[in-house]
């Protein structure tokens, strides 16, 4: 799916739902699909206000756009505990991700194996996968170097 596809989508679904067209839901996708990173709610809104600065959308509006755009399954959240949830767009192909607990890096990665794995197991259990999510938390080389030298 491409950014303007994610776009018409989030219009069809709106239409669907019966629900008002809201340009503040659009920008926020649009903050999502041009992220390079995996943002928080704030840094959405901080995002928000750098890119559409005639745009009047509070906090408040962010947060409800976010959980209806994840609602919808346009985009998703990683979990972060107290520290919140960190939002990513659904257009990437599919991949896990390695999560740093020291400084919460995200990497993404694809392995293939791990992917048919999956498959295989779900069919030896005569389970249909409909949807799925990895997230494998450690700590990331910077991290880990900083603990051995004692800087942490």
């Amino acid at each position: 799916m491409t950014s303007a596809d994610a776009l018409i989508k989030l219009r069809k679904i709106v239409k669907q739902k019966g629900l008002k067209y809201t340009e503040q839901r659009e920008i926020v996708l649009k903050v999502l699909l041009t992220a390079s990173d995996h943002l928080t709610a704030e840094e959405v809104y901080t995002s928000v206000k750098k890119q559409f600065p005639e745009s009047n959308i509070g906090i408040a509006t962010v947060y409800r756009a976010l959980s209806f755009l994840e609602d919808v399954s346009l985009i998703t959240s990683i979990a972060f505990g107290p520290d919140g949830k960190k939002f990513e767009s659904n257009i990437k192909t599919h991949h896990d991700h390695l999560i740093c607990m020291t400084c919460d890096k995200i990497v993404e990665f694809i392995d293939y194996v791990i992917e048919k794995r999956q498959v295989d197991i779900a069919r030896k259990h005569h389970f249909k996968i409909l949807s799925h999510s990895m997230q494998l938390y450690g700590e990331c080389t910077e991290c880990q170097a900083k603990r051995e030298k004692g800087e942490s």
